[in-house]
């Protein structure tokens, strides 16, 4: 059985094996790495673009010319299955011919972080080369296992903003943490790849089990869109600002064994056993995802016709990597969160937001007030206390539910193990298992236009992560995320949200919320906000009560 326990839990055990003597050595070298500038700063590295001419290339031949017979626009594909996300990450890296670019938050080295890791390595090994772009602020052990690619003459690895301490001790890297948090509270939140500058794929999933669906104890619903024509090359100039930015550090100059020539033979070595063991773990418990990556899935029914494309005009928003100077004005650039915001405005007379953290500042709690004003229809589906992975956001989340129901707007929250797994981008056997949690960002603004991207809708997002999406000007797209809402917001698969005033029968009573769904068939109605245990509404409530809104 594929557990968090095994990939996770024991690598935290066997991080804390450490004797004094190492950690008190490591500490030293925390305390000293404490700097306004990131370790490796002055290491050499050169400049580097995506590929002028994608046209050369079967991917940007193909799309260029059909993009030439939609006026221009470019085409979609929205991908909600987990299992979609992980094969077309491998279809687009066995199909490349010249560059591959990939800029991740999170790069687990699970199961599945090894098969897109396997299928980076095939590809320049034909002679693809590889840019790789990594945030490192939730690594965790065993995420370092890409790393030894960073050897091969083709492949190059940076970490955005890294932290001086390279190890895994829980205890070293929060002082490290603590002593730099202007620097180290700033983080890469993007999602993106791109290949052969013709075909991007954007989002919010990240790359590892939960993002993919097939971790037994813990699932993420979320979307990618596949994106082909000339918004790719729109996508890839963010990524080159990123790669080029001085917050890119080189692999080079952070790890050494990691990505030795030996290093890269072992991993090369492995790559086929692991491929195999790790695929039969997954089948195993009833997935045979092995046959589902054989077989081939959106790339390959995009190129067939299978699948059609929606074609559609759309603008990237993305914000720059020095957002922290831009957002103090300290230099110019670019804010996504404002141009998102101003099509919210623009809406006329419907908002639907999927987005699994609800953080609003004030100026947002106030852009909602007047657009309720307008009589203008908003519907927001997030995590409830149940399916969250993060308490603390969900602790923040909780300050606004009452202001947004007053003010009108309908919540829906997301149940932990789904009545309806249809529209939940996972099998129904993995849902028997574990925990189903929100990860998906959507906004859609009258059944016309959407947004996806890696934007939450919190102040994290808004003030200390970069992000990135796209605003699509299409209703069938924006019909496809409405259908997604649609189907979640289910009464077997969510809470609904409802406020009871503090006056009932004649008597002055206190007001509070209500949750409504269906079990078994049957209605129910919490008068208390469901919990998963209460030692659980215990932290719950006492994170309520820390002033973190801020980093939350």
């Amino acid at each position: 059985m594929l557990t968090k326990a095994t990939a996770g839990t024991k690598q935290f055990v066997r991080g804390q094996r450490t004797s004094l003597g190492g950690l008190l050595v490591a500490l030293i070298g925390v305390l000293q790495g404490c700097a306004l500038q990131p370790p490796g700063s002055q290491f050499p590295k050169k400049t580097s673009v995506a590929l002028a001419a994608p046209e050369s290339t079967a991917m940007g031949a193909e799309f260029n010319s059909a993009a030439a017979l939609h006026e221009g626009n470019s085409g979609y594909r929205m991908l909600s299955a987990g299992i979609d996300g992980l094969v077309a990450r491998i279809e687009l890296a066995n199909a490349a011919e010249s560059t591959l670019d990939l800029q991740y938050f999170i790069y687990r080295g699970d199961e599945t972080g090894r098969l897109v890791t396997d299928a980076l390595l095939r590809a320049a090994d034909r002679g693809v080369r590889i840019r790789l772009l990594i945030d490192d602020g939730a690594t965790i052990r065993g995420d370092e296992q890409v790393i030894a690619l960073d050897a091969h003459p083709n492949i190059e690895i940076r970490i955005f903003n890294p932290f001086s301490y390279r190890g895994h001790n829980v205890l070293l890297r929060s002082l490290e943490f603590l002593f730099n948090k202007k620097r180290l509270d700033y983080r890469m939140h993007n999602k993106l790849m791109v290949a052969d500058n013709a075909v991007a794929l954007i989002g919010g999933r990240n790359v590892g089990n939960q993002y993919f669906q097939i971790d037994p104890d813990s699932q993420y619903a979320d979307d990618d869109l596949l994106a082909v024509g000339p918004i790719a090359g729109k996508l890839s100039a963010t990524f080159d600002e990123f790669w080029n930015s001085s917050l890119a550090i080189p692999a080079a100059a952070l790890y050494r064994r990691q990505r030795s020539a030996t290093a890269l033979e072992a991993r090369r070595a492995q790559a086929a056993q692991y491929a195999e063991r790790h695929l039969q773990t997954l089948k195993s418990d009833g997935m045979d995802y092995a046959s589902r990556i054989a077989a081939g899935g959106p790339y390959a029914d995009l190129r067939s016709g299978k699948a059609p494309l929606v074609w559609a005009s759309a603008t990237v928003v993305s914000d720059s990597p020095d957002k922290k100077n831009v957002e103090s004005g300290a230099r110019g650039g670019r804010l996504m969160a404002r141009s998102v915001m101003k099509a919210a405005l623009a809406a006329q007379s419907e908002v639907l937001m999927i987005n699994p953290y609800v953080i609003p500042a004030k100026d947002e709690m106030e852009d909602l007030a007047r657009l309720r004003a307008r009589s203008v229809a908003i519907q927001i589906l997030t995590n409830s206390l149940v399916s969250t992975t993060d308490l603390a956001a969900e602790a923040g989340y909780d300050r606004y539910r009452i202001p947004l129901l007053k003010e009108g707007v309908k919540i829906y929250e997301l149940r932990a193990l789904l009545g309806n797994t249809r529209g939940s981008g996972q099998s129904a056997v993995v849902s028997r298992y574990g925990n189903y949690s929100l990860h998906a960002k959507l906004i859609v603004f009258d059944r016309q236009e959407l947004f996806i991207g890696s934007m939450n809708f919190d102040e994290r997002s808004k003030r200390l992560n970069t992000e990135i999406g796209l605003l699509l000007d299409s209703q069938e797209l924006a019909q496809q995320a409405m259908t997604r809402f649609e189907r979640m917001i289910q009464p077997e698969n969510a809470y609904a949200l409802q406020w009871r005033d503090p006056v009932s029968g004649g008597k002055r009573q206190k007001g509070h919320i209500e949750w409504i769904t269906v079990e078994n068939g049957a209605a129910v109605t919490y008068t208390h906000e469901p919990r998963r245990s209460r030692w659980q509404r215990m932290e719950f409530l006492f994170l309520s009560c820390l002033p973190i809104t801020g980093e939350l």
